[in-house]
């Protein structure tokens, strides 16, 4: 019986307790977080803005590359022979045409002194019977006969001075000739290599371009190198050269810039680091903390409409490239597009916004300062850097 009256009070003690609420609703007055429930139903969210600027996709390329001279070659005797002269000295530059090295040419002299002899005596015989002619004491056969001789002399002749020339090494063009393993006395062939000539006025600098930037350069276009000789220097230059194909193996494009060596500093085999810029199509550049990730891909927020009446609208965009705290994204953007950099948290499509310009300065002045590691930090934590 006991049990029942209890709870009977309490429902009656419910009952009015509830009918109160009722009256006091019913009255105009509003529940305790009514307010504020409907500020968050209807008013709209406050976010940070800027508009959108377009900014070039620009790329740079590196590499490893090796120099080599502008012109060069591996010098070797027409003939073989016994060396009676080594005319030059290692490093020392050298003028087109210039003898470097003499064989033994003493059987050669020889015989450009017989062949010189017989186109004097075969002279001698045409001029004769050239004379005799006009009175019948010669017959044409006998004219035609001489006048043969003298050319077939004459070849000998040319023939013998070739002989002789052979026999001396000249420089192909102007450059600095190297070092050599040849004395006087030394027996040679034409596989016996006498030294290399390099033409160091420019240096040609060869490396490996990846195939996708292969269709985007062309001769002319700079070029930024970097000798591992001279740290500290940056040197221009051009590309001069390329390759007709792709290698299957490395997918890479051969190419060859060119550059100045008028102080001679820059020897042929020096490896050099490579920066070659590209400049592609211009982007939308998004800051980073505007950019959003969802299942379906990057996003960000558009404001769309006049202040007052501005709603969020969600843009899906593909990445393009990273670029200094900024992103290049392509997508259905416009320049001067307003986009939300701060407030993106919660934004829902079509939900009215009031905007206020970013401030950039004042952003990073608000972030907290990193806390500086101690001296000597305990055991259980690592040193900073």
């Amino acid at each position: 019986m006991q049990i029942r009256t209890q709870i009977a009070a309490v429902a009656a003690a419910a009952a009015l307790v509830g009918g109160a609420w009722l009256w006091w609703s019913s009255a105009g007055q509003p529940a305790p977080d009514a307010g504020k429930a409907k500020a968050r139903a209807g008013g709209a969210t406050r976010v940070l803005v800027e508009p959108v600027a377009k900014s070039a996709d620009k790329v740079t390329v590196r590499a490893i590359g090796t120099g080599e001279a502008l012109k060069s070659a591996v010098l070797y005797p027409k003939i073989a022979g016994e060396v009676t002269e080594v005319l030059f000295r290692p490093q020392e530059r050298v003028k087109q045409g210039q003898p470097l090295l003499r064989l033994d040419d003493s059987h050669q002299k020889i015989a450009l002194r017989i062949a010189e002899v017989e186109l004097a005596e075969a002279n001698r015989q045409w001029n004769r019977v050239r004379k005799l002619a006009p009175s019948g004491a010669a017959s044409q056969a006998q004219l035609d006969t001489t006048q043969t001789a003298v050319e077939a002399a004459k070849l000998r002749l040319d023939q013998a001075k070739q002989a002789l020339d052979d026999r001396t090494v000249y420089a192909p063009f102007d450059g600095v000739i190297g070092l050599t393993d040849i004395d006087p006395g030394d027996r040679v062939s034409t596989e016996t290599q006498i030294a290399i000539l390099d033409d160091r006025s420019e240096i040609l600098v060869e490396f490996d371009l990846p195939e996708e930037y292969a269709g985007r350069i062309h001769l002319g276009d700079p070029i930024k190198l970097r000798p591992w000789t001279m740290p500290d220097a940056v040197l221009s230059g051009m590309i001069a050269q390329s390759g007709s194909r792709i290698d299957a193996v490395s997918r890479t494009l051969r190419v060859k810039a060119r550059i100045a060596n008028t102080d001679d500093s820059i020897r042929p085999g020096t490896s050099f680091a490579v920066e070659l810029d590209f400049t592609g199509k211009a982007y939308p550049a998004i800051r980073e903390v505007a950019v959003l990730w969802s299942r379906d891909g990057a996003y960000l927020w558009r404001v769309a409409g006049e202040e007052g009446k501005a709603k969020a609208e969600k843009v899906f965009v593909t990445i393009v490239r990273r670029d200094r705290g900024r992103i290049l994204v392509d997508g259905p953007l416009a320049e001067n597009d307003i986009v939300v950099v701060e407030g993106v948290q919660g934004l829902r499509p079509g939900q009215r916004v009031t905007t206020a310009p970013y401030d950039a300065d004042a952003a990073s002045a608000a972030k907290p300062a990193r806390k500086k590691a101690p001296d000597n930090p305990p055991h259980n934590e690592k040193a900073a850097g």
